[in-house]
């Protein structure tokens, strides 16, 4: 038996829970969300979930964060306790040379509306008095922050299932095709066939691709996380690598790895991880590390988001990137609003998969 669905999205993580979720909000169609899994089993599972702004460039990549960033007082107070909290930013450097980048990250950034102050040591040991004495200076951005990760999927998931969203778990896609006007999407739990497709999948983006013989440049790449036993509250910021979380555990890492889809945790990268925090916070050498963990990113061959419809296929949606906590409210927002209107109210042409032909 084949079942029918207004809009099918592939992928139930913090992308495609946040898409789900807002689109419930404008349409009262059959909605499904699919997962080979069972959300918070993969990426948004296993990440620090900072929800971060600044350092990142070029500029216009960074307003598109601060544009989201800016959603998420609104979405907490809509879908529920997040654990939202705006720390604020501190990206240091130990480096005298490294303060004219900086500078001119901050100029760059005054022009699109993003406070940026660039800190001396005194003002830096001010601020957070357990960073290392010998630091040169840092960025700082108020806008910054970090979330539970776990409650925003799970709290976006409660919303979208009271809107009528419907969703299948450990159900892998084995086939999908065009045909007249729909979509047909087979798995192995069974087949349906949709009107609209969202194509959501993070890591696994360029296998769901390959069966519609789309090329979607998304590659893996790991990165380890290291976490400490409770301790007392000391960090007042989110530090770009560090932070601390509700509980008095600090979330630790640093790491890039292109491993494919393996998420072993391996020592030589947990000793860099450890090595570097304490150059950072010489105090955390006292703490016990309770567990490590690795996650992978969806990395775009580029490095940004690839957004929006795909050329020459009706109705075929895609959202696939990295940094999905800071920019799930966005692009669950301009999705939506792309199904719904055909438009959105930012531009995104600079995100189109076509930038890869």
């Amino acid at each position: 038996m084949i079942k029918d669905y207004e809009t099918l999205i592939i992928g139930a993580g913090v992308i495609g829970n946040s898409i789900a979720y807002h689109l419930s909000e404008r349409s009262r169609e059959k909605i499904l969300v699919l997962d080979k899994k069972f959300p918070l089993s993969g990426t948004s599972g296993s990440t620090q979930a900072w929800v971060w702004v600044h350092n990142k460039n070029p500029s216009w990549y960074a307003e598109f964060s601060m544009y989201s960033a800016e959603l998420y007082p609104y979405l907490s107070k809509k879908i529920g306790d997040v654990e939202y909290k705006r720390t604020g930013g501190l990206s240091p450097f130990f480096n005298e040379a490294d303060r004219e980048k900086a500078e001119k990250l901050a100029e760059a950034y005054r022009e699109i509306g993003i406070k940026i102050k660039v800190l001396t040591r005194a003002e830096v040991l001010e601020k957070e008095p357990h960073l290392n004495p010998a630091v040169a200076g840092a960025t700082f951005s108020k806008i910054d922050g970090n979330v539970n990760p776990f409650r925003l999927v799970d709290m976006f998931m409660r919303a979208a299932k009271k809107q009528g969203v419907e969703y299948s778990y450990y159900t892998s896609v084995t086939g999908v095709e065009k045909k007249n006007d729909y979509y047909i999407v087979k798995s192995t739990k069974g087949i349906y066939r949709c009107k609209n497709l969202l194509l959501a999948g993070g890591t696994w983006s360029r296998e769901i691709g390959k069966m519609l013989g789309i090329n979607i440049p998304i590659n893996q790449l790991r990165g380890q996380i290291l976490v400490t036993e409770p301790l007392k509250p000391f960090l007042n910021y989110t530090i770009s690598g560090m932070r601390q979380a509700n509980n008095g555990e600090v979330l630790i890492g640093y790491s890039m790895e292109q491993a494919g889809f393996n998420r072993a945790t391996t020592l030589d990268v947990i000793q860099e991880t450890a090595n570097l925090a304490q150059h950072y916070v010489p105090a955390i050498r006292k703490a016990k590390i309770v567990r490590a963990f690795s996650g992978i990113r969806a990395m775009p061959e580029d490095g940004f988001p690839i957004l929006g419809k795909i050329p020459g296929y009706d109705n075929l949606y895609l959202a696939a990137t990295h940094s999905g906590v800071t920019l799930a409210p966005l692009i669950g927002t301009l999705m939506t609003e792309l199904l719904v209107e055909g438009e959105t109210s930012i531009p995104i042409d600079r995100y189109s998969i076509s930038r890869f032909s």
